[in-house]
C-alpha cells in the first residue's frame, strides 16, 4: 500500500470522526423520542457560523470557538424543545417532518439574511500547518477535529451507558409513563438530549469550519451525510453512528482519490443503498 493511499485513509478517517460526531446527535433524538430532526444538518451550520463570528471578533481558532459553538447551539436545542417539539410531538408524524423542515428553512434564511450568501473561509494557518509521521503528512486542522471528534463522541456514549443521567434518558426513552412514576421527569430529559445532541452539532461544525467551506446552504450536504450516517449505523446506536461515520469518511476519501472527487458521493449512496437491501436496520440497529 502506497504511502499517499495510507494518507488518504487516514484522512478519511479523520472527517468520518467528525461525520461521527454530529450524527450522534442525530441518532440520539431518534432514539429519545423517535423525532427525525430535517434542521439537524442546518444546526451543524450555525456551528460553522459560531465559529467564523468568534474568529472575526477575538481572532482565536477552534479550540475556542468550538466550546462557545458548543453552548451556543444547546442553549438553541433547548429553546426549539420547549418552543416547537415538544408541540409537534403530540400531532402526527408529517407533523414533526413538516415542522423541522420549517425551522431548518427559518434556519438557513436567517444566516441568509444576516451574512449573505457569499462563501467564507477560515484562514488555513489558523491551526498550525502539516505533521510528517511515518511519510504521511497530516494537516493540524483536520487531526485536531478528527481527534477532538472521537474524544466527544466516545463521551457522549459513555455518558448514556455510565452515568446516572444516561440511566434516566435511556429510561424516558424505553416508557416515558414508566419512568415518570419513578420520579423521573420526561421532559427535563429530553431537553437535556436535545441540548446534548444541538451541542455536539456546535462542536462538529466549529471543527470542520477549518477545512470546509461556510455557506447558508451547507447545512443541506450536511445533513444528507448525517441522515446516511445514522442510517448505516442503525437509528439509535451511538456506536453505530461512529462506525458508519468513519466508513463514510475512508470511502469517500478513497472514492475521490481514486476515481475523481465530482464522483466520490455517488460510490458513497451507491454502496449505501446496496448495504441497505440486505441489512435495513443498519450495522447496530434493531428489526422493527
Amino acid at each position: 500500500m502506497s504511502s499517499i493511499l495510507v494518507q488518504v485513509i487516514v484522512g478519511g478517517l479523520l472527517l468520518g470522526a467528525v461525520y461521527a460526531l454530529f450524527s450522534s446527535g442525530l441518532t440520539l433524538i431518534w432514539g429519545m423520542m423517535n423525532v427525525i430532526n430535517f434542521a439537524h444538518g442546518d444546526f451543524v451550520m450555525l456551528g460553522m457560523y459560531v465559529a467564523f463570528v468568534v474568529w472575526t471578533l477575538f481572532g482565536v481558532g477552534p479550540l475556542v470557538g468550538a466550546p462557545v459553538a458548543a453552548l451556543v447551539l444547546a442553549t438553541l436545542g433547548v429553546i426549539v424543545y420547549f418552543g416547537l417539539i415538544r408541540s409537534v410531538m403530540r400531532g402526527p408524524m408529517l407533523a414533526q417532518i413538516l415542522g423541522t423542515f420549517g425551522l431548518a428553512l427559518l434556519l438557513r434564511y436567517s444566516v441568509f439574511w444576516g451574512f449573505g450568501a457569499n462563501f467564507q473561509t477560515l484562514p488555513e494557518n489558523l491551526v498550525g500547518g502539516t505533521f510528517d509521521v511515518l511519510g504521511i503528512r497530516i494537516q493540524a486542522s483536520r487531526l485536531l477535529a478528527g481527534a477532538v471528534a472521537l474524544l466527544v463522541t466516545l463521551g457522549l456514549h459513555l455518558l448514556l451507558t455510565r452515568t446516572s443521567l444516561g440511566s434516566k434518558m435511556l429510561a424516558v426513552a424505553e416508557d416515558s409513563t414508566a419512568a415518570q412514576l419513578m420520579g423521573i421527569r420526561p421532559d427535563s430529559m429530553q431537553a437535556i438530549a436535545w441540548a446534548i445532541a444541538a451541542g455536539a452539532t456546535g462542536i462538529a461544525g466549529a471543527l470542520i469550519a477549518t477545512f470546509f467551506y461556510i455557506a447558508p446552504t451547507v447545512g443541506e450536504t450536511l445533513g444528507i451525510v448525517a441522515f446516511v450516517t445514522v442510517s448505516l449505523g442503525g437509528f439509535g446506536s451511538v456506536p453505530g453512528a461512529l462506525v458508519a461515520g468513519l466508513l463514510i469518511g475512508v470511502i469517500e476519501s478513497v472514492s475521490a482519490y481514486s476515481i475523481g472527487a465530482v464522483y466520490k458521493d455517488i460510490v458513497v449512496y451507491s454502496l449505501f443503498l446496496c448495504f441497505l437491501w440486505f441489512r435495513p436496520q443498519g450495522l447496530m440497529g434493531k428489526k422493527a
